[in-house]
């Protein structure tokens, strides 16, 4: 589909591994939420979602981005993460009515199934903060790939203020461990999982 050779992604899977091994990747269980409704990269070899809907939802996030960054051009730090249509937002905002406003323009882009609005009122984060983010995200993912219980292709992992969001198109054994696996993870917080389930 990429245009890349047979075992191409395994490189990047090795570096991705690598990266993570100097820290510990195992700590106490951090809460494991389930979210109401559901919506930062995935490797989309084995994605269960349509090529279309990959598509759409890439549509998604940026127009949803686009449109928020044209409206309001500072103290806004957001993310949009849309599957299957329905859209994870993360960040923060100013004040309620910001938050509030940005969730209405995402429920209004079309294709749009759902919005799970996670915007926090307050000052943006840092520099390092986010950095922690990046951080978490990637051993996350790591340990679900080294875990070997399902695809970890099929399961997109978002950090924000060291909680962390699960979104995918799995069954539920699988959506459970991977929460367990993220919850176990050095540095978070909290896990919300924002499945769609197969079963």
């Amino acid at each position: 589909m990429n245009g890349r050779p047979a075992g191409a992604h395994l490189l990047p899977l090795a570096c991705l591994a690598l990266a993570v091994a100097v820290g510990p990747l195992v700590a106490g269980c951090a809460a494991v939420v389930i979210g109401a409704t559901v919506g930062a990269g995935t490797l989309v070899a084995m994605d269960r979602r349509s090529s279309g809907i990959r598509a759409s939802d890439q549509a998604i996030e940026s127009k949803v981005a686009k449109d928020a960054a044209n409206r309001w051009a500072s103290g806004v730090h957001l993310n949009v993460t849309s599957f299957d249509g329905k859209v994870l937002l993360t960040g923060e905002v100013p004040t309620t009515a910001t938050r509030d406003e940005i969730g209405q323009l995402a429920t209004a882009t079309e294709y749009v199934r759902g919005v799970n609005n996670e915007l926090v009122v307050g000052p943006e984060t840092e520099f390092g903060a986010r950095t922690q983010d990046t951080y978490i995200t990637t051993k996350v993912k790591t340990r679900l790939i080294e875990a070997g219980r399902f695809d970890a292709n099929n399961v997109k992992v978002v950090t924000e203020r060291r909680v962390v969001y699960l979104l995918g198109l799995v069954a539920r054994e699988e959506g459970d461990a991977a929460a367990g696996i993220a919850a176990s993870t050095t540095d978070v917080a909290r896990v919300v999982k924002l499945f769609e389930y197969t079963d």
